[in-house]
């Protein structure tokens, strides 16, 4: 057996996430993952369901204030969501 250059497994798993095509469901996920730590505990106490659709967030929340509060910081929150995933991942976030 021949032995090549070492390789980190972030790389081998970034490699293989790529020739199989799931690097954006990857990203998707991980994004989805995020988002108590962008947001914090209380709000992240009032989401109920989140999952991203064609570019697009989308997050249900049990607080009517809350989500009146969150439709004016929707851009902001994008790009920190994007910014801590490492990527642009969204586009947009609907908050129902």
């Amino acid at each position: 057996m021949k032995r090549s250059e070492a390789q980190s497994i972030k790389d081998i798993i970034d490699i293989a996430l790529n020739e199989s095509g799931m690097a954006s469901t990857f990203d998707e996920q991980k994004l989805c993952y995020l988002w108590p730590e962008v947001v914090g505990q209380s709000i992240n106490r009032y989401t109920t369901r989140r999952y991203i659709d064609k570019g697009v967030l989308h997050v249900y929340l049990s607080s009517a204030a809350l989500k009146n509060e969150l439709q004016f910081h929707r851009s902001r929150l994008v790009e920190e969501l994007n910014k801590t995933a490492g990527r642009n991942v969204i586009s947009n976030i609907i908050i129902h």
